[in-house]
């Protein structure tokens, strides 16, 4: 992971602590590289990315409040999307970082832009991978059985939160559940079982209330309205057997957003970052050298 290595917290005023990590060593006044995950994730998608970009990058890796080491907010009505934009803010303020290449996986799509839409002047690129502009129960497997199942979900969470906890645990941390996913979801001809075990016991130990909240907020968002208004270069990653967020998605910000570049991986699902990680790394090394003048990391592979 390069040669500097440090992790912290960050203190709020409201007494929620945000876990994070530096990687790699400053680079004067260089963009550093920020890692926004997905719900429900402590950063498993970034295994092999981050430590490719530590070599020649700043890189910035946090969790969302009531994910990972973050704590859980005395007040759970304090999550949800406005929330973790100021958080970053934040987050770079006490990092001495002024301006970021924002990276987003899933959920960390809709976190990305809508920080560049709050704090354009941070934000010097973007890369968006797997995810949606927002509103993501409308479009989850292209149906809206979740988004109708969702209310449903939600007060059941809310009501029973121990017994609640108790189940996805209990469903979770079995081969099965790992096993289905990989069948049903995953390109299990390219991703690694030992890829997925972190995401898998993160999610398992999650609290259900913080789950449901921040998928709440995240679902009633969108920055549709701000993709032409993107005035960074943007570089959009997806995958064409991507049942979470379907690929037509990516071809809609990349059509929306000026200038956008676009990488579609026919075979590729929601974890592309982990299945395809050669090409990932090199399309984003060129995508820093070529649009925003960044010398790619050595060793880059093709």
């Amino acid at each position: 992971m390069g040669r500097f290595f440090r992790q912290d917290f960050l203190p709020l005023a409201d007494g929620t602590r945000i876990y994070y990590q530096l990687l790699g060593e400053p680079r004067g006044d260089a963009p550093a590289m920020v890692l926004c995950d997905g719900l429900g994730c402590d950063g498993f998608a970034w295994k092999y990315l981050a430590p490719y970009l530590a070599r020649h990058h700043r890189v910035l890796r946090w969790h969302y409040r009531g994910h990972g080491r973050s704590s859980v907010p005395r007040d759970l009505a304090r999550l949800g999307m406005l929330y973790t934009c100021d958080d970053l803010a934040r987050l770079m303020d006490a990092t001495g970082l002024r301006q970021a290449v924002l990276f987003g996986h899933s959920i960390g799509v809709q976190v990305a832009l809508e920080f560049h839409r709050r704090h354009a002047r941070r934000v010097k690129g973007l890369v968006l991978i797997c995810g949606s502009y927002g509103n993501p129960l409308d479009t989850f497997h292209d149906s809206t059985v979740l988004k109708r199942l969702f209310p449903l979900l939600r007060r059941t969470v809310e009501r029973y939160p121990r017994p609640a906890a108790r189940l996805v645990r209990a469903v979770l941390s079995t081969e099965l559940a790992m096993q289905v996913a990989i069948l049903v979801e995953l390109n299990r001809e390219r991703i690694a079982r030992q890829d997925m075990v972190p995401y898998f016991k993160h999610l398992a130990s999650m609290d259900p209330v913080v789950f449901v909240r921040t998928l709440e907020s995240m679902a009633q968002h969108s920055a549709r309205d701000h993709l032409p208004y993107v005035d960074v270069p943007t570089l959009i990653i997806g995958g064409g057997r991507d049942k979470f967020t379907p690929v037509r998605l990516s071809r809609e910000m990349a059509r929306d957003i000026p200038g956008a570049e676009l990488l579609l991986l026919p075979q590729g699902t929601h974890t592309v970052p982990l299945e395809y990680r050669d090409t990932v790394e090199l399309q984003v090394g060129r995508f820093l050298q070529g649009r925003l003048g960044l010398s790619p990391p050595p060793g880059t592979r093709g």
